[in-house]
């Protein structure tokens, strides 16, 4: 459906797959997708008939909610906070499947050797669900062609953290549903174009200078380094130092640095349409409109115009009275 025109719903899931309660008067719903991170989305219900006592059951993390857009199925995740209003509404907020990973830790002693990065986070994902798994699947979109050695412990940090810090250092990953998919960075798959009449209002390009950095040392386990940069020829000398511990050789470091300094060299540039609303005539398609894919963007409208393919990395639809609205947030491709 085109952006802007759509409807909404929205189901209460128990962990069994039975339906708990369905939204007969949806008020308001706003769901997120974002890269490298969770998600979030909430909804508020008026219940009417049998559907408040329904409601009454909902628990968190017991229950998922899902959204439809027009009747398919477009996110879903675990409940984490339940509000039960006295004017009779019930607001419900929950987060994406990768909600998940913030509450789950290794469950394995794991030792990678040289392993392909994307394979890496395939395996952090699964091992998470392995004791209990609400239901899902893991997409390698494409490998990393990055190998690496790597070592996770039993019960030794979450989940989710070590799944952040693997994308600090060349792979890219986010949740539609319940699938998880897997990327490699500087994927770039065309999903759409954006010129400023699609954008009518609200355009922001930001440069974030705050990120400029023109070397990187990555430290992993005991005595591992990797550097990657040094003095720039146009910005100077800008450093970071990190640790990353699960890192266990100097190779898969210095590539860890190199995939640091591709998101912070040269100042990365961000394009802000979340202060707008896509015009109903974007030639885009909601579904498509995934962190990792890119969009063509060509913007005359700031005194920083913009011509080039540039990445998701956060899509945000809302509706309410006002109609459906949906904002997405772009960086160049690659960072």
């Amino acid at each position: 459906m085109p952006v802007g025109c759509s409807s909404h719903q929205a189901a209460i899931i128990d962990r069994d797959g039975a339906v708990v309660a369905t939204a007969d008067v949806l008020l308001s719903v706003e769901w997120a997708r974002v890269l490298d991170d969770v998600s979030e989305a909430q909804v508020v219900i008026q219940p009417d008939g049998d559907c408040c006592a329904a409601m009454s059951r909902v628990r968190a993390w017991r229950h998922k909610l899902a959204i439809y857009r027009d009747g398919q199925a477009c996110w879903e995740g675990p409940i984490v906070a339940p509000e039960w209003h006295a004017d009779g509404t019930v607001q419900i907020s929950a987060v994406d499947i990768l909600g998940w990973m913030d509450r789950r830790t290794p469950h394995t002693d794991m030792r990678f050797v040289a392993r392909e990065l994307a394979e890496i986070a395939a395996w952090l994902v699964d091992d998470g669900f392995a004791p209990d798994d609400p239901g899902h699947t893991v997409e390698i979109i494409a490998p990393t062609r990055i190998r690496g050695d790597r070592e996770y412990q039993v019960d030794t940090g979450q989940t989710g953290d070590h799944l952040r810090d693997l994308a600090s250092t060349g792979i890219d990953y986010t949740a539609v549903g319940s699938r998880i998919l897997i990327l490699p960075e500087d994927h770039c798959a065309r999903v759409g174009s954006l010129t400023d009449q699609d954008m009518p209002d609200g355009l922001v390009v930001v440069e974030d200078g705050l990120a400029l950095t023109t070397r990187w040392v990555v430290h992993g386990a005991e005595g591992v380094r990797g550097e990657a940069g040094g003095v720039h020829p146009y910005y100077g000398l800008l450093e970071q130092v990190v640790e990353e511990t699960s890192i266990l050789d100097n190779a898969s470091a210095a590539a860890a640095a190199r995939s640091k300094l591709r998101a912070s060299s040269p100042a990365p540039v961000f394009l802000d349409s979340q202060a707008t609303t896509l015009s109903p005539d974007a030639a885009v398609d909601v579904r498509s409109l995934v962190p990792g894919w890119c969009v063509d963007v060509t913007t005359t409208a700031t005194c920083r115009t913009i011509s080039q393919s540039l990445k998701i990395v956060g899509v945000k639809v809302t509706e309410d009275d006002a109609g459906e609205r949906v904002s997405v947030q772009l960086t160049p491709a690659g960072a």
